[in-house]
């Protein structure tokens, strides 16, 4: 159940250590993704943990409960100065999935980005990630075809939904 785990901000942990601690186990947390892995590491580039990390979080298990390690799910993001609140990437461990961590890492972004000034939030996804569409839907968010959105060739879909969440 995912009221056993807590979720802890980028910014209390050691960036570059959870950086690599999620790099060395993407294989485990993006199973199941359309994104290949030059894609997925592409995702997490140092500065969501270093300079950003302010937004982003970590889905821990209780010490012990997980013998792979503690990190059940996390979210990397950010809000532009122009008050758009940008979900980057979004990843929950397969023996955590269904539980409702995806959502409870959202929710806690979008509290943190209304609080300081963000009127939207967004997410970009490929057109086949069916993961990242399900968990938009069951925020509200209104699905938008961005053809060639990462350069020729490279359809896109942007979910976007208003702050603060009701």
């Amino acid at each position: 159940m995912s009221g056993e785990l807590r979720l802890v901000g980028l910014e209390e942990l050691s960036a570059g250590v959870l950086r690599n601690r999620l790099l060395a186990r993407r294989a485990e947390f993006w199973s199941g993704s359309p994104l290949d892995d030059e894609a997925v590491v592409a995702l997490h580039d140092p500065l969501f943990f270093h300079q950003l990390g302010g937004f982003g979080a970590v889905a821990r298990a209780p010490e012990g409960h997980d013998p792979q390690g503690e990190d059940a799910g996390y979210l990397l993001g950010l809000v532009s100065a122009d008050g758009l609140a940008v979900v980057h990437a979004v990843a929950v461990h397969p023996a955590w999935r269904r539980r409702g961590i995806a959502r409870r890492l959202v929710d806690r972004f979008a509290v943190l980005a209304a609080g300081v000034g963000a009127r939207a939030a967004q997410a970009v996804a490929v057109p086949q990630d069916d993961a990242a569409r399900g968990l938009a839907r069951a925020f509200g968010a209104h699905e938008t075809a961005a053809p060639a959105h990462a350069g020729p060739g490279a359809d896109r879909v942007l979910f976007t939904r208003s702050l603060p969440l009701a």
